[in-house]
């Protein structure tokens, strides 16, 4: 793919081809084995890109290859309150499996980083499986490292209790 156009922006829950696309892209990562390894449900599929527009604290960068959806980051504002100013939490990174290798996720988190700018933000945060090497290897490229206060204490953990 030596002369790919590529094309990344921050979403418009509201625009067909962008609703699509982050649907395409996160069905995609869903079935990836980093995603769990199933698709979504075909009614939270429908429903997604309305949803998410109804949040005003989340945004979603895509990336198209010569116009062909190829990568998702779904992000959502929170707020520190040790630093009293908002930050991006990065939720879902994906990039469709014959685009990789084009540098993708490194533009897709550049955006975010402009959009955490804009917004004032003290920092991005994200979560990565320890198994997830080539994310990890992407993340650390980009400036991320493991969270933690003091390294006498450990890095911080991502714990869930499922509702």
């Amino acid at each position: 793919m030596e002369s790919a156009e590529i094309l990344v922006l921050q979403a418009s829950y509201s625009n067909p081809t962008h609703a699509e696309a982050i649907c395409l892209v996160l069905d995609h990562y869903a079935t990836d084995p980093m995603g769990g390894g199933s698709p979504l449900a075909a009614d939270a599929l429908q429903q997604l890109p309305a949803e998410l527009a109804k949040r005003p604290y989340a945004f979603s960068v895509l990336a198209f290859v010569n116009g062909e959806p190829a990568g998702l980051v779904n992000c959502f504002e929170g707020f520190s309150t040790f630093a009293c100013r908002p930050l991006v939490n990065v939720h879902d990174v994906s990039v469709v499996g014959k685009f990789r290798g084009l540098g993708l996720s490194q533009k897709m988190l550049q955006k975010v980083e402009d959009i955490a700018r804009q917004r004032g933000c003290c920092k991005i945060t994200l979560e990565v499986l320890e198994g997830n090497d080539v994310a990890q290897a992407a993340y650390g490229k980009f400036g991320f490292s493991a969270g933690m206060f003091d390294p006498a204490h450990g890095r911080m953990l991502f714990w869930t209790k499922a509702l």
